[in-house]
Formats: structure tokens, C-alpha cells, sequence
């Protein structure tokens, strides 16, 4: 009898351009269902946490269950106009990309809680290793937006001196390691970081950050064995928000079910978490800071969101995926649940509200004027072409001060 020809199974989405969105396989489990684990729980007891859902936010804005109640009004107020201010910087900035002032600009549309959020439940001097879309976490440090759009639009005030991709930032002062275009070094760095931290006697936790689709990368696996085998005081960071690029999650996940269940295999403690909700982003990531901090190693959190934009502004993504999807996407709008929170605990209002993202408007807008007038990628003042050889080398060598030279710098 011949033998059957051979095939591949290829992952596909459940909805495409001009199918209905259908979430209904999604599993959601209520708010306040998943309970807070002590923060030295052995991996094994709490493997099941890498199949459900940390929530805190019920439907009516209520916070519930053992993750909730450990923010002040006063914090959970900063945490929205974070949001809000990331929210309008994106679209401020995409808009500047369109009419050409820069070439290149990725949004946060839909995920601004999970930055904005972990941001506080780091320590000064702790170090994030950042993808693109993890400037909320650059906002909520205080980093200056004037300085921000300077890298945007790279010019002369740029700190980077026009030297890496526009939403590559760097500010070592408030913890954000240089971004990498090249996606999923950072994870493995995350963790050598953290390792240094430890054996330089030292009181500073890493955070790496990594996207669904660049979980698919050999740096991902090796980053968890390093962090698994030393237990490096690292947070490990997973941005599940359905696309990378143009292909869904299912492709870089695999037959695993979660990919907060890549933890198992290295022993690393895993946690899913909705990440459309401000207050289980935070309970979570404080959990986790917590644990590495005292000795018990790393946390592998996967956190559940969705990329309402496009994936960058070189991209449509119309061909790819269903018009409809990011309004019918479950967890709803971060900062909607957030503001319905605290209308619920009578510390805000729909006047608030428009007032604050008044407030947001005034303030992008401000440190935009500031920053176009230092120059943008058509007009102004650019950085000078000597600044390439700078700062890679601690002495010039002599090849490079010749070509220097030669260059007529």
C-alpha cells in the first residue's frame, strides 16, 4: 500500500477580513476568581495559573478578590492620566509620521495598562528591557515628552543623536535599557542584567519584555534557561496581544495552550493576567517584583491584551484581520475600565474625565511645539554627521579619527 503523503498543520486565526470576530472560545474567568498566591510558592502548586486569568475589574467597575485593594485613589488617578497621556502622545505622533516630520512610528492603542501599570511596581534603579511599545513605562518615570519626540523626530536635541530607529528610546536614569529593533535579544539580556544585579551584591531586579511572536525566537528559551537555572531576580515579561505583525498568536504559541505555560518546562513560576485591567496589571507585577527581590527568582507573566492599531505605521492592518475585531475584543478599553473604577469609588467623573484628557492634550501638545521647533526629520536642526563616531569606542582608534578627518569632521 503507498505511503500517505506527509502535511502540516498551519495555524490559522478565527476571523479574517470580512468574517464577523467571534471571541466566543475565549475563556474568561470572573473577576476575583484566581487567588493570590504567598510570594514564595513552590512553581508546582501554582501551575494552573498559566491557564486562566488574574482579574480584578468585574463588569461593573468593581474591584474584587484577594489581588485587589492594595492602591490608593490617589495612584490609581496617576495611573489613568498615564494612560491617558500615552493614548494622546500616540496619536499625536502618528499623525506627525503622516505628515512626514518622522519616518517611522509604532502606537500602544489598547495596551497602555500594561506599561503604564508595571511602571509602578518597579524601584528606582531597577532596569526594564523594552520592546517599542512599552513608552508607558518611559511616562510614568517622569521621562520629559520633549525629549521623547526629540529621539522621534531625531533631531539635533535628539539624545541619541539620530542613531536609532525613531521609538528606540534609551534613558538609563529611568531604567529603560536602549530599545533593540531586533526583537527578543532583550529577553536574554533582561535576564545576564538581573544576574550582574546578584552578583554584584546589589538590590536591583530586571525586567525583560518580549511580544508573543518573538517568544518564537531562540533568545526567548535561552533567557529562561539562564533564569530558571541561577534564578535571576527578573520579571519576565510576555505581551500577548494577539498579533505579531500580520500573524496571530496561535502561530508563536504553538500546541502549548498559553504561553505563560512556557514556564513549566524551566520551573518558572507562571501567571496569566488580563492586561486590560490596570489593577490586576499592578498586583500581579508587584507580586512578581516582590518574589525577585527576595530571593525566589524569576516570574514568567503573560499578560492578555490586544493591539487595537496597526503594528507600526508602515502597516495596514485591514489584509490581515477583521475591521470589527479590536471593538469586539472582550476585556474592552484599559482606560475605560479604569475611569468606570473610579467613578464607582466616587473619586472621578465624566467631567473629570474630559478634563483630564484636556489636560493630556495641552501637555502633548506643548512639549510638541518644543520639540518642532528643535527641528523634525524635514525641517530644522539635525544631528551632525560627526556624531556617528562618537561613543562606540571609549578611545578612538586611529582608523576611525582618520576617516573622521577624510568625512571633513
Amino acid at each position: 500500500m503507498p505511503a500517505k503523503p506527509l502535511s502540516l498543520h498551519v495555524p490559522e486565526p478565527g476571523c479574517r477580513p470580512g468574517d464577523t470576530p467571534d471571541f466566543s472560545n475565549f475563556e474568561i474567568p470572573r473577576a476575583g476568581e484566581v487567588t493570590r498566591p504567598a510570594v514564595d510558592v513552590d512553581p508546582n502548586e501554582i501551575r494552573d495559573m498559566a491557564f486562566s486569568i488574574v482579574r480584578v475589574l468585574n463588569k461593573k467597575g468593581e474591584a474584587v478578590g484577594d489581588w485587589a485593594g492594595a492602591l490608593s485613589a490617589d495612584e490609581l488617578r496617576e495611573g489613568l492620566r498615564h494612560m491617558l497621556t500615552l493614548r494622546v502622545y500616540d496619536e499625536r505622533m502618528l499623525t506627525a509620521q503622516r505628515q512626514g516630520k518622522t519616518s517611522f512610528y509604532a502606537q500602544h492603542l489598547g495596551e497602555e495598562a500594561v506599561s503604564c501599570a508595571v511602571a509602578g511596581a518597579l524601584a528606582k534603579g531597577d532596569m526594564n528591557f523594552p520592546t517599542y511599545r512599552q513608552a508607558g513605562l518611559l511616562i510614568a518615570a517622569g521621562y520629559p515628552l520633549e525629549t521623547m519626540m526629540n529621539q522621534i523626530y531625531s533631531n539635533a536635541a535628539d539624545p541619541l543623536k539620530g542613531r536609532q530607529l525613531p521609538i528606540c528610546y534609551s534613558s538609563k536614569e529611568h531604567g529603560f535599557f536602549t530599545v533593540s529593533g531586533n526583537l527578543g535579544t532583550q529577553f536574554l539580556q533582561a535576564v545576564g542584567w538581573a544576574m550582574g544585579s546578584a552578583i554584584a551584591g546589589d538590590t536591583k531586579i530586571a525586567a525583560g519584555w518580549i511580544g508573543d511572536g518573538s517568544t518564537a525566537e531562540s533568545d526567548f528559551h535561552a533567557a529562561m534557561v539562564f533564569a530558571s537555572t541561577y534564578r535571576a531576580p527578573v520579571m519576565l515579561n510576555i505581551v500577548n496581544n494577539q498579533w505579531a505583525i500580520s500573524s496571530f498568536q496561535g502561530i508563536a504559541r504553538g500546541g502549548v495552550g498559553t504561553f505563560a505555560a512556557r514556564g513549566h518546562g524551566f520551573g518558572i513560576p507562571a501567571i496569566r493576567v488580563d492586561g486590560n485591567d490596570y489593577l490586576a496589571t499592578r498586583a500581579v507585577a508587584s507580586w512578581a517584583a516582590e518574589r525577585a527581590r527576595s530571593g525566589h527568582g524569576p516570574t514568567l507573566i503573560e499578560y492578555v491584551t490586544y493591539r487595537a492599531g496597526a503594528h507600526s505605521s508602515s502597516d495596514d492592518p485591514s489584509v490581515y484581520r477583521s475591521p470589527e475585531e479590536a471593538a469586539a475584543w472582550p476585556l474592552g478599553d484599559p482606560i475605560e475600565r479604569l475611569k468606570s473604577h473610579l467613578i464607582v469609588l466616587d473619586e472621578w467623573s465624566e467631567e473629570r474625565h474630559e478634563q483630564a484628557k484636556a489636560e493630556a492634550m495641552d501637555t502633548v501638545r506643548t512639549a510638541q511645539k518644543a520639540a518642532e521647533a528643535n527641528g523634525t526629520l524635514q525641517d530644522g536642526a539635525q544631528p551632525s554627521p560627526r556624531d556617528m563616531f562618537d561613543q562606540v569606542f571609549k578611545d578612538m582608534p586611529p582608523h576611525l579619527v582618520r576617516q573622521r578627518q577624510e568625512a571633513g569632521f
